[in-house]
């Protein structure tokens, strides 16, 4: 597999918070990720993934409380994840912006939360064609590794022979 053209972006993730923890994460002004939600869902049980969201341009505590998780029937266990990006450099707003969007967005493909049904059942196939997202840290029930060559068309036609040794 060619490796010019992979984007490696990798996370690293923490928890978990509770609801009322998130006073508790960093609040510079650039805490920016992307998040996962645990709790109780009527079909598929308890403590399970729910949903997994982004904040750019607004830090991760503000944004998780926009959700309003604290409505749910079990908000006491709600669990949160956060996961922020890492690399050898700060990018600019614009390009980190647009990797906690491919991030989200593969994620979402891939792991089908309950609650982001909108986002699960397409996936921009040309544009996340060379993601590959690594997890570290807390990453919960997130596959360690994810890559868009896996989960779009890029290899669909792609035609392979078995091994053989000669």
């Amino acid at each position: 597999m060619a490796t010019e053209n992979l984007h490696l972006i990798q996370v690293h993730w923490e928890g978990p918070y509770k609801i009322t923890d998130l006073h508790s994460l960093k609040n510079e002004e650039t805490d920016y990720g992307v998040y996962q939600i645990y709790g109780k869902h009527p079909v598929y049980g308890s403590d399970v993934l729910l949903y997994i969201g982004k904040a750019d341009y607004q830090t991760l505590g503000k944004r998780i409380l926009q959700e309003d998780w604290l409505d749910t029937n079990d908000s006491n266990n709600t669990k949160i994840y956060v996961g922020r990006l890492h690399g050898s450099h700060t990018p600019s707003m614009d390009q980190w912006s647009l990797e906690i969007d491919l991030v989200e967005r593969l994620l979402i493909y891939v792991h089908k939360p309950a609650y982001n049904a909108r986002s699960i059942s397409s996936l921009p196939d040309v544009t996340m064609q060379h993601v590959h997202v690594l997890n570290w840290g807390h990453h919960r029930d997130l596959f360690p590794e994810i890559s868009g060559s896996r989960w779009t068309s890029k290899l669909d036609h792609t035609v392979y022979e078995p091994y053989r040794w000669v």
